[in-house]
């Protein structure tokens, strides 16, 4: 039985690329032996149409147009091999070179490939070929060394920020050599974009063969390839338009070959994209009977999250939010507790395994497809960086509205003045000009609550806030989280809030869950981690990591006003 990565290797893209240019390396075996005589002896059946003896017909001088179509298939594969080969091989060496070298020799050359990459490569291609004697090896090497400056250029960009990074910084320093640098450490994680750009350079190669053979600079008479042949049907394109349909199809069926086999290589070749859902989700109805007596608006029983083939990122976790609680999941980083809050927002990546023996909101079940257009509109998302959330290209009035036009189906001047009322609910001063203007002009804290303000658009029944304060300052931190307070005492949402921070959780959520490894290791009020009253060691390192200050007794008698600004000090300090 094939293993996981045998399988992973053979998808559907390797698989077709594989079948279709085996298909053509066995024509390019078989074919000029087999299919000689009828592809080359002129015969008296000169110009004749499609017929069970001649599948194209003939040319002008009775040879079968399809025998002389796959007859060419091995010199043009070996034409394009030899150029491709010398583009990939002299390209790499020179841009991994250029990296390895000092500072001028790696300046320098980098002028030279910028000022080569300037022109096309076709013209320098025809440049050497026009130099050359016409023939199928100044064909390679013309196009082989036209390409060698684009594919030099590209490998060096790519080796520039690997260069730079600590552990070539270091092999250097252990007094590795220059060349194992560049096959052990550079190489490698160049892999997936060269191979991509490998089989880039193979069809071109191909394209550019054929289209200087087909102005005269590359196979002469008697020899042929597609590019000739394509140049001999060119008299009798208008009385014979089949004698172009050969060598067409065999430049179009080989360019696809190799692209498809690219990209099914690229794909393996990069380990994050080798971890694919090793099982689609069960095909279940979209909703769920809620059993009589749950009034839970949210349940989660028995969530297991985990890597195709590997361990398991989240262990059985299971909670229930109810209407209108504030449940916080809290925890290090690495805990689990973002992956379980986007189970829960039915936003689970692709790369992982989600399995639960229940997972909905109200009677919307998130382990099978639920509508997008009622998940949007009852769950709304508050991620951890402001910075990161918004297109910085595009204005904040299209992405801030975008739900209320997609699933709301409001009118763009309905939804702009809907927003416009939501981003004054949440104070930001002049809303209708902030949908004007694009992210980089509102501060990090104003970012953070337009997020909160679109999250709320839709009057969700549930919000999920992941870590919103993490990245503002002590002091957004506290107008943010008097955001959450206010939406919360306004709109009774029921809110599932993720952090790391004690202090701000005790001042916010009703229901405390305690995350370590994959697991809810502890269970508590908010009022018993206010009284420190916790069991779980875990729970209790976290407590010790908050800051505390140390007042003297005249300073703690300042009044209550200080003491709830040192608590929010407290509360944010990291």
């Amino acid at each position: 039985m094939p293993s996981p990565l045998t399988r992973r290797f053979w998808s559907p893209t390797m698989t077709a690329g594989v079948l279709i240019l085996a298909a053509l390396i066995l024509t390019a075996l078989l074919a000029p032996p087999l299919l000689r005589a009828d592809a080359d002896t002129l015969t008296a059946d000169a110009a004749l149409g499609p017929s069970s003896g001649h599948w194209l017909g003939t040319d002008d001088f009775g040879r079968d147009i399809l025998a002389r179509a796959l007859t060419a298939t091995r010199l043009t594969l070996t034409m394009t091999a030899g150029a491709a080969g010398i583009s990939v091989l002299a390209g790499i060496t020179i841009g991994l070179a250029i990296w390895l070298s000092t500072h001028r020799v790696r300046e320098a050359a980098l002028r030279l490939l910028e000022t080569a990459v300037a022109y096309p490569s076709l013209i320098f291609a025809l440049v050497i070929a026009a130099i050359l004697e016409p023939s199928p090896t100044s064909a390679v090497l013309a196009i082989g060394i036209a390409g060698i400056p684009s594919f030099a250029r590209i490998t060096a960009n790519l080796a520039s920020s690997i260069s730079h990074s600590d552990y070539v910084v270091t092999a250097r320093l252990l007094g590795v050599s220059p060349l194992r640098i560049a096959l052990r450490h550079m190489l490698p994680n160049m892999a997936e974009p060269l191979l991509i750009l490998s089989a880039t350079v193979f069809a071109l190669a191909l394209v550019e063969i054929s289209a200087l053979s087909f102005i005269g600079l590359g196979v002469q008479s008697p020899d042929y390839d597609f590019g000739r042949l394509l140049n001999d049907s060119l008299d009798s394109l208008y009385t014979q338009p089949l004698t172009t349909v050969g060598p067409s199809a065999m430049i179009v069926l080989t360019g696809l070959s190799i692209m498809l086999i690219g990209d099914a290589m690229a794909s393996h070749a990069d380990p994050r994209g080798q971890r694919r859902r090793a099982s689609r989700k069960p095909e279940r109805h979209p909703t769920v009977t809620v059993p009589a007596g749950d009034t839970a608006l949210v349940r989660v029983e028995n969530l297991r999250i985990a890597l195709p083939g590997g361990p398991e990122l989240v262990k059985g976790v299971s909670f229930g939010i109810e209407p209108g609680e504030v449940v916080a999941l809290v925890g290090e980083s690495g805990s689990g507790k973002s992956l379980t809050a986007m189970c829960v927002a039915g936003l689970p990546s692709d790369e992982l395994d989600v399995r639960a023996d229940t997972l909905r909101i109200g009677d919307m079940n998130l382990l099978a497809r639920p509508n997008k257009s009622r998940l949007a509109q009852d769950v709304g998302i508050i991620y951890q960086d402001p910075g990161s959330t918004f297109n910085p290209s595009l204005r904040l009035g299209g992405q801030l509205t975008e739900v209320l036009r997609t699933h709301l189906k409001m009118g763009r001047g309905q939804a702009r003045r809907k927003m416009a009322e939501a981003l004054a609910s949440v104070e930001i001063t002049q809303p209708q000009q902030r949908l004007r203007q694009h992210p980089h002009e509102l501060s990090g804290g104003m970012r953070q609550r337009a997020m909160i303000a679109a999250s709320m658009a839709t009057k969700p029944k549930l919000l999920i806030a992941d870590e919103p304060t993490t990245a503002l300052d002590v002091t957004v931190q506290a107008e943010v989280l008097r955001q959450f307070r206010r939406i919360h005492r306004h709109e009774g949402t029921a809110m599932l809030f993720i952090s790391h921070d004690l202090a701000v959780v005790e001042e916010l959520c009703d229901t405390v869950l305690v995350m370590q490894h994959g697991l809810i290791v502890e269970r508590l009020t908010a009022a018993q981690l206010r009284h420190r009253d916790v069991t779980h060691p875990y729970t209790q390192s976290l407590l010790a990591a908050i800051p505390t200050l140390d007042l003297a007794p005249a300073t703690v008698g300042a009044g209550s006003a200080f003491q709830e600004g040192s608590m929010l000090q407290e509360g944010n300090t990291r």
